[in-house]
């Protein structure tokens, strides 16, 4: 956000840019994170600000962990992440929940209702119970600034990390949002040395324990009072009990309700909602994925509707939540009756060229998290696996011990070069060490592309674009023992497809390390007057559709005929060879 956007009194946030605005009024200093949608901007958006240090972590452990050090130290810091990335950093953030806090501590969690760029829909409020750490939950832009800035503070007061949980709707869409001067400390407070409260060791995390119970007792107690709880009293024959984004839903769809909101979703305000509920003649429990506040509601003997009426799978909306209660069928959304648009990889990626002589190999293929997991999808089809962050490697060596590298027992684990980094060292690690012989392909694109190009530690530039040092995955590799590490040009299918099959033959372990920019990349785009726009030729193409089966968005057919719409050709060059027919040439004249 500009300088002259914060003179102004009002402006029109996304959710992620009100979260970044609210750490920087609450004075918060340092602030780590892993890229990852739906959460990727508010780092970005930090950054921005003078006086604030933000960095890009390797993984949500570590962000955590700097998050940590940096409150030990008196100053108020956060940690970002999306909701797998919570699983991630887990461990520091359980027993983070017994040291408590030096300056105040924010972990935000951006949760993925509908999947939109996520392996599985996770519900991250579980984690706030199971680790005891409260966790607020803001319905728009407004409250997400505003409940940031809480969090600082009640951290603070509690001694405890807090969490934020945002949802994709709340992090993408805008709203208008009054911006503030900071109030936050402006400088760190001074360290001191408190090894009962910092060192876990299990004499001081016993007393730490009790200690937490402690805090959780009074949180509850604050629960009940906490103003962004709140009854909005209305029409007492339907009472519905709701949350985050949920919440404009259930307003929409029902303007006239009475409504209890939750601002806090951890701990719940067992009196509050139990004179809210004996204020309605029917309650009806409206949330996004998991019964969590159903769970809760119905604990306290309360009898309420909930996931028997609203879908479990997915997001909600007006509509649906509308349905649900009242059982009324709805018109069609305007979305559903367009046709489906699969995702597919850019024109000229360099991962389509890589997977097309994979392809050929019919190999095994655990995947990865990344752009390359659309190869999964037609008409590449060359990814038989995806789990996590990192899981490729770790899975092929374990395909290759269950099936004793007999037949197709060795598999092929991809992976970029920013997941690598993430959580896939130790995988590779571990194939040394256990005597593997899996291949590793290592797709280095030069950034991580899939959350818009964020740098990494292998890109040598650092969040704020100041340069560092280049970590050579090349020579990482090596010094993890690999002894057969090869660079190729992915372009270049018919060395790519030589490599591979002469390195999945191979009774050791290998690397390929599959490297060339992506297309996104400024550096690429400032490039591309110096390459080539490829054209059919019609008189020589023969309609075999040979090409078409390559999945590039540049390529399509008028009366059975091949054409390359030369707005989008990249000039990557993965396209001529494949042409027996030889009708893709150079276009003249571009």
């Amino acid at each position: 956000m500009s300088s002259a956007a914060d003179k102004q009194k009002v402006c029109f946030l996304s959710g992620n840019e009100a979260v970044a605005r609210g750490a920087f009024e609450a004075g918060a200093q340092v602030a780590s994170a892993y890229p990852g949608t739906p959460s990727t901007e508010i780092l970005q958006e930090f950054a921005r600000y003078e006086g604030v240090y933000a960095e890009w972590a390797p993984n949500e452990k570590v962000a955590v962990e700097v998050a940590i050090g940096a409150s030990m130290a008196g100053t108020r810091a956060m940690a970002v992440m999306k909701h797998v990335g919570v699983n991630v950093a887990a461990d520091p953030i359980f027993t983070a929940s017994y040291t408590g806090v030096g300056g105040g501590l924010v972990i935000v969690t951006a949760d993925d209702p509908e999947l939109h760029s996520s392996q599985n829909e996770q519900d991250s409020r579980h984690y706030s119970l199971a680790a005891k750490i409260p966790m607020l939950e803001p319905s728009d832009s407004a409250e997400a600034k505003k409940y940031t800035r809480l969090a600082f503070e009640l951290s603070e007061k509690f001694d405890t990390p807090f969490f934020l949980r945002s949802t994709t709707r709340i992090s993408h869409v805008k709203s208008v949002v009054c911006l503030e001067e900071p109030s936050g400390p402006a400088r760190p407070k001074e360290f001191r040395r408190d090894p009962a409260k910092w060192v876990m060791l299990p004499v001081n995390a016993k007393r730490r324990h009790a200690l937490v119970e402690e805090r959780t007792n009074a949180l509850r107690e604050f629960a009940e009072t906490f103003a962004e709880n709140r009854i909005e009293w209305g029409d007492r024959s339907l009472g519905i009990i709701t949350a985050g984004v949920s919440y404009q839903y259930v307003k929409e769809a029902f303007p006239d309700a009475s409504v209890l909101k939750l601002g806090m979703a951890y701990p719940l305000p067992e009196r509050l909602i139990r004179e809210f509920a004996s204020g309605v003649s029917r309650v009806v429990v409206v949330e996004e994925l998991d019964p969590y506040i159903e769970t809760h509601v119905r604990a306290l003997g309360i009898a309420t509707e909930g996931k028997d009426r609203i879908p479990i799978l997915g997001e909600l909306d007006p509509r649906a939540v509308r349905q649900a209660i009242t059982g009324e069928a709805p018109p069609l959304r305007a979305a559903e009756l367009l046709p489906p648009r699969p995702p597919n990889m850019c024109p000229g990626c360099p991962h389509r060229g890589f997977f097309a002589a994979l392809k050929k190999l019919d190999a095994v293929v655990t995947g990865d998290i990344g752009c390359y997991t659309l190869a999964a999808l037609p008409p590449l089809q060359s990814m038989d696996l995806c789990v996590c962050m990192g899981a490729s490697i770790g899975a092929a060596h374990g395909f290759e011990k269950a099936l004793g590298g007999e037949g197709c027992g060795k598999a092929v684990a991809v992976i970029g070069e920013s997941t690598f980094l993430h959580s896939g060292v130790t995988g590779l690690m571990n194939i040394v060490y256990n005597r593997g012989r899996g291949t590793v392909a290592l797709l280095d694109n030069g950034t991580t592309a899939m959350t818009g190009a964020q740098e990494n530690p292998s890109t040598g530039r650092t969040l704020l674009k100041e340069a560092t040092r280049k970590l050579d995955l090349k020579a990482l590799c090596e010094a993890l023992g690999v002894e057969h590490v090869y660079v190729v040009n992915p372009h270049d299918i018919k060395e790519t497809e030589a490599i591979l099959r002469r390195e999945i033959a191979r009774p050791e372990p290998s690397v390929i390390i599959s490297r060339a920019p992506c297309v996104l990349l400024a550096e690429h785009r400032k490039s591309r007057k110096d390459r080539p726009v490829y054209e059919v030729a019609p008189d020589l193409c023969v309609g075999c559709k040979v090409c078409a089966r390559f999945g590039c968005p540049a390529i399509g057919f008028v009366e059975d005929k091949a054409r390359i719409n030369a707005l989008m050709c990249d000039g990557c060059n993965q396209c001529p060879p494949l042409c027996k027919a030889r009708a893709i040439v150079e276009k003249a004249n571009v």
